[in-house]
């Protein structure tokens, strides 16, 4: 599919556990944590709950990018499928997590995400400015894509909801597989990129 755009959620699809949680565990405070993620998509929407988790953060950067580069690990076959097909990265986490986790694996893609400001009183989310979406009704990953036609996606949870209705192709696992067989949206579930690299 060469002439196909692929676009590819970060944290839980390209990570093995997602990103955000592994530094919200290990850097942030577990009960605010918790108390945001079980409102989510009913007393808050996703930038609320990440917004909220975040400011519990007050590790400075470099020690936080540190941990990531050492524990942060890619699902099977990604950095061979990243260099064949250059897909587009679209992420509700930060530049400032994914792209070291990127340079240590050699790959450079172009990455859509949020970015931080780490202060020492407490994380701060810059959110990248997107539009409300017309179906959802949030801010939402659809527009990173408005300008992609007939693109595939490949996702894992709540972010993805959305754009992954708008797919040609979606590729799913976790809880964005459960979401969408639940509404009686088509997809094919996926292991690894080993395994979506057989069937592109």
């Amino acid at each position: 599919m060469p002439d196909t755009p692929l676009v590819v959620d970060w944290d839980g699809t390209v990570t093995e556990v997602d990103g955000l949680h592994l530094v919200l565990l290990e850097f942030g405070d577990a009960e605010i944590y918790e108390a945001h993620e079980s409102r989510l998509g009913r007393e808050l929407t996703l930038q609320e709950v990440i917004a909220g988790e975040f400011e519990s953060v007050r590790a400075p950067l470099p020690e936080v990018l540190g941990w990531m580069r050492e524990n942060a690990r890619l699902r099977a076959g990604f950095r061979e499928f990243a260099r064949r097909h250059r897909p587009l990265i679209v992420s509700s986490g930060f530049h400032e997590l994914i792209e070291p986790v990127l340079e240590r694996e050699g790959l450079e893609l172009e990455v859509r995400a949020n970015r931080l400001d780490p202060r020492p009183e407490g994380w701060r989310v810059l959110f990248r400015p997107q539009a409300t979406c017309a179906v959802c009704g949030e801010p939402c990953k659809r527009a990173d894509v408005v300008a992609l036609d007939g693109f595939v996606y490949v996702g894992d949870g709540y972010s993805d909801r959305c754009v992954a209705e708008a797919a040609k192709r979606v590729f799913a696992r976790d809880g964005l597989a459960t979401y969408l067989a639940e509404r009686g949206v088509e997809f094919e579930p996926f292991t690894d990129f080993v395994d979506l690299e057989t069937r592109l």
